[in-house]
């Protein structure tokens, strides 16, 4: 049934089209296409979407919200770094190589020609023992910058959030114009259709039709520049949601745009709203973090200026093919050869030593076995170690320098976005009385051309009015709609706008 239905309004439009192709001349192919495309509503099948809906999609695939939620992940990466290097360093060594030719035995330190392979392990240990807290203050700044970007993805959220909604503003507001533009179309061709039977029976000259089909031809520009402008702001809300562009977006229109909630102008004081906003604007948040994020850093790039105390330990060993044991073969015989004896001149007496003698082939050398090597080589050291800095080319003290400006550099930031804020409260709240203003007058200036254009109507009826006066009668009824469509949610938007300021938050 519903199918039915939507076959039968575009088949209604499409014969809208074929008179109104008639009386302007357009191509027929082209003035369809022009139809198609600037009304892909009538011919698809769309579910629609809230302000809600919009915005929990955006909270979710928004590219600037995606990108501050990575820098944010960045600065807890960095916090968590900073309070891991409080921890002792310990590593673990391993190297080997391959030497032929003349070197350095790395056993004996002896020049050695021959081809050999060598091992080495080790394992060190270091841990800072005073830096004047250095550590601490940089793991409290990072601490305070993982803060701030925490209140800017907030910001992004909610500004993020604002868009949408003016972005859904914008659309329904386009929407209306439509509908206007709508009406006027079919009110100017059933008037043109009552006037071409007024010309056959010679009641009004011809000229009357020759000047409603102008402004019926007219009346459509009108549509489909309206029809355009809904296309646009449709592709505007898209690029906020990071929503592909062939994904239909049709938003869930109000049954009446007047009911949405608004504050009183006295609920919205500029000074009231500005104080509120210095409590809940993430912004402001972010720059009271930012400001002690840079009085830590430069109190960390002071402690640069001292020394450092710190402990190290290490342990290692080696292995090498040249450390050799040497084993012979053969008989081994033990003889005493007393005049070889050593005297005692205490004594007066010898005494014999033992004469070893091998007889036989020879003898044969054998590589120490790996692990006897480490443990014959295993060697260890602590140490403690004072580092006093006193000349380096004056960097550590140009950083202190450069963090001690920062602290000013911030300091004027926040001092300038509270700056901004205030004034844009201001200029909002002068904006929205304006907008009061404005609907106001507009709502009368509808009501008033309403009249003129009943007047009008019965004069033109009776042919007491020729068909100028009349077309410009109409005209400014159909303009002064327009208007109060537009002011009417330039009105919403200012009052929302405010409302955002103050509660940090967004509905309609």
């Amino acid at each position: 049934m519903l199918l039915i239905k939507k076959r039968f309004m575009l088949s209604s439009q499409l014969l809208y089209f074929w008179n109104v192709m008639k009386l302007s001349k357009i191509p027929g192919c082209l003035l369809a296409l022009i139809f198609l495309f600037a009304n892909p509503v009538a011919v698809n099948a769309q579910d629609t979407w809230t302000l809600q809906r919009a915005v929990d999609y955006a909270l979710a695939n928004n590219i600037t919200i995606r990108q501050q939620e990575v820098q944010k992940r960045l600065a807890e990466l960095t916090l968590k770094q900073s309070q891991l290097a409080q921890v002792p360093t310990v590593n673990l060594g391993f190297d080997g190589g391959l030497g032929s030719g003349r070197n350095i035995d790395p056993i004996s330190n002896a020049f050695v020609t021959q081809s050999y392979f060598n091992f080495g392990a080790g394992a060190s240990i270091g841990a800072t023992l005073f830096n004047w807290f250095y550590q601490r203050n940089t793991i409290s700044a990072n601490k305070y910058q993982s803060n701030a970007q925490s209140f800017l993805l907030d910001k992004a959220r909610n500004d993020v959030a604002f868009n949408i909604a003016s972005a859904f503003l914008q659309i329904l507001l386009n929407n209306e114009q439509v509908h206007i533009s709508e009406v006027q179309v079919k009110l100017t061709l059933s008037q043109l259709e009552n006037t071409k039977k007024l010309v056959i029976a010679g009641s009004v000259p011809e000229s009357n039709q020759a000047d409603l089909e102008s402004k019926l031809a007219s009346d459509s520009v009108q549509l489909v520049n309206a029809q355009n402008q809904v296309i646009l702001s449709t592709l505007q809300i898209k690029a906020l949601l990071n929503l592909g562009f062939d994904v239909p977006f049709v938003p869930q229109i109000p049954e009446n745009i007047a009911s949405i909630p608004l504050p009183r102008l006295s609920e919205v004081d500029p000074e009231m709203v500005y104080s509120a906003a210095l409590n809940s604007n993430p912004l402001m948040k972010a720059d009271e973090q930012l400001i002690k994020y840079s009085e830590r850093s430069y109190a960390a790039a002071k402690a640069q200026l001292y020394p450092r105390l710190t402990l190290s330990g290490n342990a290692n060993s080696s292995y090498a093919t040249t450390s050799k044991n040497t084993f012979y073969t053969g008989v081994r015989t033990d003889t005493l050869n007393t005049p070889f004896g050593v005297a005692d001149v205490d004594a007066n007496t010898k005494y014999t030593v033992r004469q070893v003698i091998v007889s036989g082939t020879g003898a044969y050398t054998k590589t120490v076995p790996f692990f006897d090597q480490l443990n014959n080589n295993f060697r260890q050291s602590v140490g403690l170690s004072l580092n006093i800095p006193i000349l380096n080319g004056w960097q550590a003290r140009t950083n202190m320098q450069k963090a001690k400006v920062n602290i000013l550099n911030q300091q004027l930031t926040k001092e300038q976005d509270n700056q901004k804020l205030r004034q844009d409260i201001y200029t909002a709240h002068a904006n929205a009385v304006a907008a009061i203003q404005k609907f106001s007058a507009s709502s009368k200036g509808v009501e008033a051309s309403q009249r003129a254009y009943d007047f009008a109507t019965k004069r033109f009826d009776l042919g007491l009015m020729n068909t100028i006066d009349y077309i410009t009668t109409q005209s400014n009824l159909f303009k002064a709609q327009i208007d109060k469509v537009s002011a009417q949610y330039d009105y919403i938007f200012k009052m929302k706008l405010l409302e955002f300021y103050r509660d940090q938050k967004i509905t309609l």
